[in-house]
């Protein structure tokens, strides 16, 4: 039976996500603007609450990550679902890599090869931070594309030097990265708009949850719209099951708390914002683990 607290934090949740719908409604509304202009203005927001995350949609979110898929982190990314990439072929072992037609900002470094093997079942990522390592176990055997994915950016150095760009509460604890274009400082409007020129479907969502240690990937509400954008859960989120989790922080939670702690440099009405304690990522590095 629903108590009267359970009942004060769904509608606390559904007022959230009306106010990312909202949000997200607006930014879509300026990137439009924005591509028209020749210009880029747009935020990208946690959609889904991320994951509208990448995460975790708009201003920050790479990809989406949140409390429901117009909340959380997202991205940019915006792939139909009539032309959006297919999930993994188990048969052929294959993966669906598409190019991403949103209008974004590009870091361009090729596609990953379409080829990917389930084995070793996980995989080990370290995050080199100006903070320390995070490391994280990657579910290569639920999740191979998004795995393969990250897998290419870190040997093409994709990620090495960027700033993390989003920073949830303790009501939306997570922390996106993977925009290589963002600056993280609170004032530059196109944080969380950046990827890769690539899309993929997602991936390992039965009974997908978001708990304290999950690192999964941003999106915005479209289905298929993956990209290079991550959001990583330092607490608990009550996210619908459609932001990719690729695996498991063994070490660095203690750095999220850090960063956690230090706050946001300015809160951009969604209980998010640019983190005030900066998270860079040095390099990355992805190594096999049977």
């Amino acid at each position: 039976m629903a108590t009267g607290k359970d009942r004060q934090r769904q509608l606390a949740r559904e007022h959230f996500e009306r106010q990312m719908q909202r949000r997200t409604e607006r930014e879509q509304k300026a990137k439009r603007t924005a591509i028209i202009g020749s210009t880029v203005g747009v935020v990208i927001v946690v959609g889904g609450i991320v994951a509208a995350v990448a995460l975790l949609g708009g201003n920050d979110t790479g990809t989406e990550a949140a409390t429901s898929p117009s909340s959380a982190p997202a991205e940019t990314a915006q792939a139909s679902a009539a032309a959006g990439p297919k999930p993994y072929d188990a048969k052929a072992g294959t993966c669906d890599y598409v190019k991403d037609s949103s209008g974004g900002q590009v870091k361009d470094v090729g596609m990953p090869p379409a080829k990917v093997a389930t084995e070793p079942a996980t995989k080990t990522m370290t995050l080199q931070t100006n903070l320390g390592d995070i490391v994280v176990k990657l579910d290569n055997a639920k999740a191979p594309c998004t795995t393969n994915s990250l897998e290419f950016l870190a040997g093409k150095k994709y990620y090495n030097g960027s700033k993390c760009h989003r920073l949830g509460s303790d009501k939306f604890p997570m922390l996106q990265c993977g925009d290589p274009t963002a600056k993280a400082d609170g004032k530059n409007t196109t944080d969380g708009s950046g990827g890769p020129g690539y899309v993929l479907a997602e991936e390992n969502l039965q009974g997908a949850q978001y708990k304290r240690g999950v690192m999964a990937m941003a999106k915005t509400s479209a289905p298929g719209s993956t990209g290079s954008q991550f959001f990583l859960v330092f607490g608990d989120i009550g996210l619908s099951p459609d932001y990719t989790p690729v695996g498991t922080i063994t070490k660095g939670l203690d750095i999220l708390d850090k960063v956690n702690k230090a706050g946001v440099i300015a809160n951009m009405g969604d209980e998010t914002g640019a983190p005030k304690q900066t998270v860079e990522i040095k390099d990355v590095t992805i190594a096999g683990k049977s």
